[in-house]
C-alpha cells in the first residue's frame, strides 16, 4: 500500500489568509478552532484533489481529523514542557511559535521536580478547565495537549531531541563529558512525558492508542549515542504508553540499526535522504514507513527533481507498506506536490481513494 498526505503550514495559512497565530490563538480555544476551522475549509476549498490539510508538522493525521474537534493546548510537546520548567512561549504571527532557551542549562536531576508535581502548574490547570468547558458542548470534542486528533496517537519529541531544545546544542558534548547528567536528564524527560500524557488521555477521555516521538536532533550524533541515551528511555515509553511511530529528520541511515533496536516500535517517519533499501533490509516490508520529500525538491520551479527523487523512493520500497508525506511551507512551490501527488496516483496498485 502507497500513500500521500500533507499538511498546510502557519507560514502558508498566515500568507494565504492574513491570520496571525498570536498568544490568544494558543490559550484561547474559541479563537483557535475560529482559525482552525478557516484554514481547513481553505485547504478544502483549494486542493480539493489532495489529502492535505491544516496542522503541524507530522503531528495531526487527516484521516482521524474531525470537524469538531478543538485543540487545547495545541503547542508543539516540547515547548509545554519547557513552559512548565519556566520558560516563556514566543508566538510568531506567521510562523511556528518557539520557547525562551535554555530552561535546564546547569541543571542537574536534583534542579528537577518530581515528574507529578508538574501537574501543579497553573499552564496544566488551565489546560484542564478548558477541557472539562469544552466537554459541556454537545457540538464539540476536547482534543488535549500531546495529541492532535481524534485518533488517541499521543505526540511527544523525542528525549534527545527535548533534551537539545532545553540545555542548547551542548547535550551533545554533554552525553560523552557527563554521560550520568545526561541520561538522568533524559530519562527524566521521557518520566515526564509519560506523565503528562496519561493525565491529559484521563481529563480528555481520549485513551492512547499510541505514540508519535519525534527525535529531529538524532542525525547530529552517531548511532552508539543513540543506543546508549536515546533506546533505553524512548523504549520504556512504548512499553508505558503504545506502539511507537518514530520521526527522524535528516539522512538516517547510518541509525536504521539502531532504531530497530527500540521496544514496540511499530513505524518510521524518515527525511527524504534515508535509503529505503536499507530500511526494508531491516525492518521487512510489512512495516509502515513514512518518507518526506527533500525542501530543495519542494522548492525547485521544476517539478523534474522531487519526481526523479519519487521514482528512486519506489525503486528502493520494493514494494513495501509506504507513505509519502509533506509539509508545505510558504516558499514551497506547490505545483511539485501536485506533481507528487499525481505520481502516487498514478502507481499501479491499491492506492487511497
Amino acid at each position: 500500500m502507497i500513500t500521500i498526505s500533507g499538511t498546510l503550514s502557519k507560514g502558508w495559512m498566515a500568507k494565504a489568509l492574513g491570520v496571525k497565530f498570536d498568544r490568544d490563538y494558543y490559550f484561547d480555544p474559541q479563537r483557535r478552532y475560529v482559525i482552525d476551522c478557516q484554514c481547513n475549509e481553505y485547504a478544502a476549498a483549494k486542493f480539493p484533489d489532495m489529502r492535505l490539510f491544516y496542522s503541524e508538522s507530522n503531528l495531526g493525521q487527516i484521516d482521524y481529523w474531525d470537524n469538531s474537534q478543538i485543540l487545547i493546548g495545541g503547542i508543539q510537546p516540547n515547548m509545554i514542557l519547557g513552559m512548565l520548567l519556566g520558560a516563556d512561549l514566543v508566538p510568531q504571527d506567521s510562523c511556528d511559535a518557539d520557547i525562551t532557551p535554555g530552561c535546564l542549562i546547569g541543571k542537574h536531576l536534583n534542579d528537577l521536580p518530581a515528574p507529578e508535581r508538574l501537574l501543579d502548574n497553573e499552564v496544566i490547570k488551565l489546560f484542564d478547565e478548558q477541557i472539562r468547558q469544552i466537554q459541556n458542548y454537545e457540538n464539540l470534542r476536547p482534543i488535549p495537549p500531546f495529541f492532535w486528533d481524534t485518533s488517541g496517537r499521543a505526540t511527544i519529541h523525542g528525549l534527545m531531541t527535548t533534551a537539545q531544545k532545553f540545555l542548547g546544542e551542548g547535550i551533545f558534548m554533554d552525553m560523552i563529558v557527563e554521560p550520568q547528567r545526561s541520561m538522568d536528564i533524559i530519562r527524566w524527560i521521557g518520566d515526564a512525558y509519560i506523565l503528562l500524557c496519561r493525565h491529559f488521555a484521563q481529563i480528555a477521555d481520549l485513551p492512547i492508542t499510541g505514540v508519535h516521538v519525534g527525535e529531529c536532533s538524532s542525525c547530529m550524533v552517531g548511532p552508539d549515542l543513540i543506543k546508549k541515551f536515546v533506546v533505553p528511555a524512548t523504549s520504556k515509553i512504548g512499553k508505558e504508553l503504545g506502539p511507537l511511530r518514530l520521526h527522524s529528520c535528516g539522512p538516517s541511515t547510518n541509525h536504521l540499526k539502531a532504531f530497530s533496536t527500540i521496544e514496540n516500535l511499530i513505524s518510521l517517519d524518515l527525511g527524504g535522504d534515508t535509503s529505503i533499501s536499507k530500511a526494508r533490509q531491516i525492518f521487512g516490508n510489512e512495516m509502515l514507513l513514512s518518507v518526506s520529500p527533500l525542501p530543495r525538491d519542494m522548492s525547485d520551479e521544476k517539478t523534474n527533481s522531487i519526481l526523479n527523487w519519487a521514482r528512486h523512493i519506489i525503486e528502493e520500497n520494493d514494494d513495501g507498506n509506504l507513505e509519502f508525506i509533506y509539509h508545505v511551507e510558504a516558499s514551497y512551490n506547490i505545483d511539485t506536490i501536485h506533481a507528487l501527488t499525481d505520481f502516487v496516483k498514478a502507481l499501479p496498485g491499491p492506492q487511497e481513494p
